[in-house]
């Protein structure tokens, strides 16, 4: 594909401000549709405090107030028409997500992508009923979107992989190190892995072998060392690769396999909290301390994307 010179996106979030952010950084004109005009200000100081953050970390090089110059926020669907790729970052609803494909099919062409960012939603289902599913994909952003370099470009049961394949390159072009999912499976890579985790720590805690944060501490102190500089296979690649199956062999019938989710989760959910959004988790927090916690992960974000370039990828 060559690089398109304006992109569309739905939806300006926190997440889809980010995903703006992303690709007004590596140039393009973006055209962004919401669905109120009250939304339009809010999310344009958003975006312009995202690349200003970018440009003083000297990810991005031109001035914020240029790059924002090439976004067009709206809330008329037709100023999509003629975009090739439009990314859709809205809420976490089947028939919420497919009514803006529906939409969207009316004033794109055939041929042009339509891209979804969702965590777990089968790419497959979401196709279904569109006049051209072929064009569909998942593609699933870390949050930051506009610091990670994660992105998972998914295959539905529908999709026509030369569509993957160009939405890889022009992911390549924004500074991203896609992976692509050729056949669609709930969870994508990384939520499905890291869930498995989050159910085993669950086990843990619920059970009494440990606090919240004894979990946290060990595995930010054994997991956290080495995950960036290299997933689990190129791990077991480094360090030898018998042991693991030794213990895989003691240690996988005693894992947690439940189907349920936690009733500690539930209970937390159920109270209201949201973690550092309204300074009510797992860990106690202050309005002040929230955002301190906030403020940190995304000077994180940055370090750790430095770190990582320092070391070979592939």
């Amino acid at each position: 594909m060559s690089l398109k010179e304006r992109i569309g996106t739905v939806g300006l979030g926190l997440m889809g401000s980010s995903i703006a952010t992303c690709i007004l950084a590596a140039g393009h004109k973006v055209t962004s549709l919401v669905r109120d005009e009250s939304e339009i200000e809010p999310a344009r100081k958003r975006i312009l405090g995202f690349l200003v953050e970018l440009h003083n970390e000297g990810l991005l090089k031109e001035l914020p107030e240029t790059a924002v110059g090439r976004l067009t926020i709206t809330t008329n669907i037709a100023h999509l028409v003629d975009h090739e790729v439009v990314i859709e970052s809205i809420t976490e609803d089947v028939e919420a997500k497919k009514a803006v494909y529906k939409a969207l099919e009316n004033v794109l062409s055939n041929t042009a992508i339509i891209g979804s960012n969702t965590s777990a939603i089968p790419v497959s289902v979401l196709q279904a009923g569109l006049w051209h599913p072929e064009r569909l994909l998942g593609i699933h952003w870390a949050e930051p979107a506009h610091i990670t370099r994660f992105m998972e470009v998914i295959c539905g049961k529908d999709s026509d992989v030369k569509y993957a394949g160009e939405m890889v390159k022009l992911a390549e072009s924004w500074g991203k190190q896609p992976s692509l999912l050729r056949k669609d499976i709930r969870g994508f890579i990384t939520n499905r892995i890291m869930y498995a985790m989050l159910r085993e720590a669950f086990n843990l805690v619920e059970n009494g072998y440990a606090t919240v944060e004894d979990v946290d501490r060990s595995l930010r102190n054994d997991l956290g060392y080495w995950i960036t500089f290299a997933g689990p296979f190129r791990f077991m690649d480094l360090t030898g690769i018998p042991a693991y199956l030794t213990v895989m062999k003691d240690l996988f019938p005693d894992l947690d396999n439940r189907q349920t989710t936690p009733e500690m989760m539930e209970k937390l959910v159920a109270s209201g909290a949201r973690g550092v959004g309204n300074a009510q988790g797992f860990y106690p927090y202050t309005k002040e301390s929230a955002e301190a916690w906030e403020k940190a992960f995304s000077e994180f974000s940055y370090d750790i994307r430095k770190l990582a370039e320092k070391y070979p990828q592939e």
